[in-house]
């Protein structure tokens, strides 16, 4: 299955965020996985759900 690349303004409405809380967290390291393709942030959408997951795992 092939993974679909989102990019920052996409990956925050995902995550519930802000474009710039977005940026903030991958600056303090905490965001998900991500890359620079072609001068742009791109996330996987399957790192997204991966870290989502992760939080809850980490809840219980």
């Amino acid at each position: 299955m092939e993974d679909k690349i989102l990019f920052v303004n996409e990956a925050a409405a995902r995550l519930r965020r802000s474009p710039e809380q977005l940026r903030y967290m991958m600056t303090q390291g905490t965001a998900p996985k991500h890359a620079k393709i072609a001068g742009r942030i791109c996330f996987r959408e399957s790192d997204i759900q991966a870290f989502i997951d992760a939080a809850f795992a980490e809840a219980v």
